[in-house]
């Protein structure tokens, strides 16, 4: 199939098949296509857990609202917010372009400080938020590569993010809960799944100047 077909198959999974599970090679093809996603600078300012443990997934579910997806689906994929954005966090990042590309730190000088002053001149809750912001552009790479692989993700902003953050122990980490995306199979009784694709016509949705 063609990119345009899988995104066509995929769908916001409401019940995902609990007997069939992720593998290993494929949540490692995932993951490594969410570590490619763009980001603003290249900072990647947030990190992905990976829930695959029953009883963590059903204390998710009771700060979902009680969705099921929560606990049908394979793994829960959590994207959090670095929440501690700094000079620090932008030199580790600038050592790194330097160490991969084998090029003079001195050189990637201006750049770190133009990385620098964008940081430094928001506040720290602008920095979260720009933050989330990433991890959301993340998420969208996460859904098409699933769809690539015939893998069901399903974006969902339905949680107590607090709680989500007690239960992942994200606050000691420097994260913030953004968004998460259960993956796995889908259920051959989710009626979604045989439901036509709604969406706006490209008329409607596409300025052309």
């Amino acid at each position: 199939m063609s990119l345009l077909d899988k995104l066509n198959w995929r769908y916001a999974t409401k019940k995902f098949d609990e007997t069939k599970k992720v593998s290993q090679e494929q949540l490692n093809s995932l993951l490594h296509a969410v570590q490619l996603s763009p980001s603003s600078a290249g900072l990647q300012a947030y990190r992905i857990i990976v829930v695959s443990d029953p009883e963590i997934k059903a204390r998710l579910r009771e700060a979902s609202y009680g969705q099921q997806q929560l606990t049908t689906s394979s793994h829960v994929l959590v994207f959090a917010a670095e929440t501690g954005l700094d000079g620090e966090y932008v030199k580790n990042y600038i050592d790194r372009i330097a160490q991969v590309r084998g090029v003079d730190r001195s050189t990637l000088e201006l750049f770190e400080n133009n990385i620098k002053n964008s940081v430094n001149s928001r506040t720290e809750e602008d920095k979260i938020n720009w933050n989330k912001k990433q991890a959301y552009i993340a998420l969208g790479v996460l859904i098409s590569a699933a769809a690539d692989l015939g893998i069901d993700a399903t974006g969902m902003e339905g949680f107590d993010a607090a709680k989500y953050d007690e239960i992942l122990g994200l606050k000691e980490k420097g994260l913030t809960t953004a968004v998460i995306a259960p993956i796995g199979f889908r259920a051959e009784d989710d009626h979604f799944s045989k439901a036509a694709k709604v969406r706006r016509p490209l008329d409607e949705l596409i300025i052309q100047m």
